[in-house]
């Protein structure tokens, strides 16, 4: 009875939070207090705390405490469904709020308190605070907690303290796959494949079984040190290990995109034959599938498989994605289509109902740039300046710049070169294309002058490399 006397106050509370009515809040907790009503359930009282504080400035540590006080310390409980709420609904810095009162006013600590904080340190980036809850977690003995250990594997990661994460994966006294799992998921994150592959060997010493995802990562150092062996080997590793791979979408794309990776288009495309299969005979393929499909021709420079794949997309019926526009519109550049690749870019809006990023407006202004509308690629990025964040239209300067470099026009590189230098003063790239618009018309000159003002910004060109696989 009590329980269905709350269901209209607790839709008020939404509406409260959505609008941010302060106002409203407040005569709500005065006649919840008069009434008895705030303390029938602690969940109900948690909700009211999260919604008045939440509606509040940032500077408001003096209303959460004052709120906090009014619950029994003696329970986590409504703590610790604060601390959730804190952290689903972004609002790190009163979730670690919330904790640090939980530790000073004695209130129990236990694996979700230990979890949630850790999640929030990683959401503020507080590598002081993470290093405070490990220190805690030491000393009150939930590092036996596996759970506690992942969390605090995935803080040290996320904030790019891999050796850290390292470091805590061998202090937990008990490990199982899931918080390996976390670790060599850090490990693909950094781009450290090696570290990884050695890692999931670890594992194996350590008798920690490999599940969908460990699979899934190996795979994805595999495609990052394009080791065609190796991945062949994993390949193997999930035929027989697991039983259900027509169901895993996820897998499946990475074992294309693996092959594609390396080189192998027809293997690529095999995997992608046989994929979708279910017991019944009936096939299933979703866009993520066909994404990484299409994503393995543009990569190796069949482009009109790309627009052929594509259209078979749309006779499917595929739900269509973002990532499957940027690789066709791109391959409409690199094979001239330019009507058809503008025709796609417009159809994303209108057809589809999504909304194009920067990266598709850069493939457009490729497209362009390539077709030799050099003048409409200048009009189109010039306009994008101005609606969108500049970071995000340094690719497309350089774009209407390489064309430049292609189609001999000078002023308008320097031009392109400059507005791209405004928003990104370290882009070694635009300094490379640059200078071979210069080398291409004999302005020594101005390619020293070039080298002079990378030296002033510290700017400095990788060495190239490359490696091949030796197979005995």
């Amino acid at each position: 009875m009590f329980i269905q006397k709350l269901d209209p106050i607790n839709g008020f509370l939404r509406h409260c939070f959505q609008t941010k009515n302060v106002r409203a809040i407040k005569k709500l907790h005065g006649h919840l207090l008069r009434t008895g009503l705030l303390f029938i359930s602690p969940s109900f009282e948690s909700k009211l705390i999260f919604t008045y504080t939440t509606c509040l400035h940032r500077n408001n540590s003096k209303t959460v405490t004052a709120l906090l006080n009014c619950i029994n310390p003696a329970n986590p409980f409504p703590f610790n469904m604060i601390l959730s709420d804190y952290c689903r609904n972004g609002f790190s810095y009163l979730a670690l709020q919330t904790f640090s009162f939980m530790h000073t006013n004695g209130v129990p600590l236990d694996t979700y308190s230990f979890c949630c904080s850790s999640v929030a340190s990683c959401s503020m980036k507080d590598v002081k605070f993470g290093a405070q809850i490990h220190s805690l977690v030491e000393k009150s003995g939930w590092l036996s907690s596996v759970f506690v250990g992942s969390a605090l594997v995935n803080l040290y990661a996320k904030l790019s303290l891999i050796n850290d994460a390292a470091k805590m994966f061998d202090e937990i006294p008990v490990k199982n796959t899931v918080c390996a799992n976390a670790l060599l998921s850090d490990y693909g994150e950094g781009n450290q494949w090696v570290e990884g592959l050695e890692f999931v060997r670890k594992m194996r010493a350590l008798n920690l079984k490999c599940d969908h995802f460990t699979l899934s990562a190996m795979l994805r150092a595999c495609t990052g040190l394009s080791t065609i062996e190796l991945g062949r080997q994993v390949h193997g590793s999930v035929i027989r290990m697991v039983s259900d791979l027509e169901d895993d979408g996820f897998l499946q794309s990475s074992l294309i995109e693996m092959y594609g990776k390396c080189g192998l288009v027809g293997k690529a495309w095999q995997v992608f034959n046989l994929s979708g299969f279910g017991y019944n005979g009936e096939r299933k393929r979703d866009g993520v599938l066909w994404s990484s499909m299409l994503a393995v021709y543009g990569r190796n420079g069949d482009f009109e498989k790309v627009i052929e794949l594509f259209k078979e997309m749309l006779r499917e019926g595929i739900s269509l994605d973002g990532v499957a526009f940027v690789t066709v519109i791109s391959a409409c550049g690199h094979t001239g289509h330019v009507k058809l690749g503008i025709q796609y870019f417009e159809s994303m809006v209108s057809d589809f109902g999504l909304e194009p990023g920067p990266e598709h407006y850069s493939c457009i202004v490729d497209l362009l740039c390539r077709a030799g509308e050099l003048e409409r690629a200048w009009k189109m990025v010039n306009e994008m300046t101005h609606k969108e964040n500049g970071s995000y239209n340094v690719s497309m300067w350089g774009a209407l710049l390489n064309a430049c470099n292609e189609f001999g026009n000078v002023e308008l590189g320097k031009l392109a070169a400059r507005k791209a230098l405004e928003m990104d003063p370290h882009n070694v790239g635009i300094y490379v294309l640059l200078s071979n618009v210069y080398a291409k018309f004999g302005m020594w000159n101005e390619i020293e002058q070039l080298r002079e003002l990378m030296k002033e910004t510290g700017s400095k060109k990788d060495v190239g490399c490359s490696w091949i696989e030796i197979t005995s």
